[in-house]
């Protein structure tokens, strides 16, 4: 059975980012063999999971995923009937960062290969993160620590310089993308406080 685990190098004279980027193509290939049934009940779980999240927030600040990602629209539907704001992330040129309103049924548009889809804004500015109460992630693994490998453009790490203190940050995983092993960490690279997975909420050591 496949496990993210499993992916890990071993050879102590890798370097830390071509570590890094083993373990991201090998979780990207698997990703693209998960079925869509899989993919649909994933995402139907990972929703109902989400309520435990929602007591006392207002504003969520999320992500269109894309196609191998778990799919974030169930999610965004269970947030938008509990009358909770959402923000989603607008890509700019280069690592240039922006947020805009969402609510289901609002037109998305994939604006160049590999970026997410996006809202059609208006954007609100970097800053607008700290209206988010919670903020849920995308990534490719998450180790118990809390410990985040991202797609390895450093979007994130960059964004949630804006997020309040105080504001939860979950990463969106598949069961098996968890790490039982630490992950490889650079010094700017940000800690989440836990994971969603399809299995539930499991929150970082401390």
């Amino acid at each position: 059975m496949w496990s993210v685990a499993n992916t890990l190098p071993r050879d102590a004279h890798l370097e830390m980012e071509d570590a890094k980027q083993i373990m991201r193509d090998s979780v990207r290939a698997h990703r693209t063999e998960r079925s869509d049934r899989e993919r649909r009940e994933a995402a139907e779980s990972i929703a109902v999971h989400a309520t435990e999240l929602l007591v006392g927030v207002q504003c969520v600040a999320t992500y269109a995923a894309r196609r191998s990602e778990p799919d974030t629209a169930p999610l965004m539907d269970v947030l938008d009937r509990a009358g909770i704001s959402i923000l989603l992330p607008m890509l700019g040129p280069g690592l240039s960062r922006d947020w805009a309103r969402y609510r289901p049924g609002d037109p998305l548009e994939v604006r160049a290969p590999g970026r997410p889809p996006d809202p059609e804004g208006p954007g609100l500015g970097a800053e607008a993160l700290a209206e988010a109460d919670l903020i849920l992630t995308p990534a490719l693994s998450v180790d118990a620590a809390g410990n985040r490998l991202g797609q390895g453009g450093g979007w994130y790490d960059r964004a949630l310089a804006h997020a309040r203190p105080d504001a939860r940050v979950i990463a969106i995983l598949f069961d098996d993308e968890v790490s039982t092993e630490p992950l490889p960490v650079a010094a700017h690279d940000r800690r989440v406080d836990g994971v969603l997975t399809p299995k539930g909420l499991i929150l970082a050591a401390e």
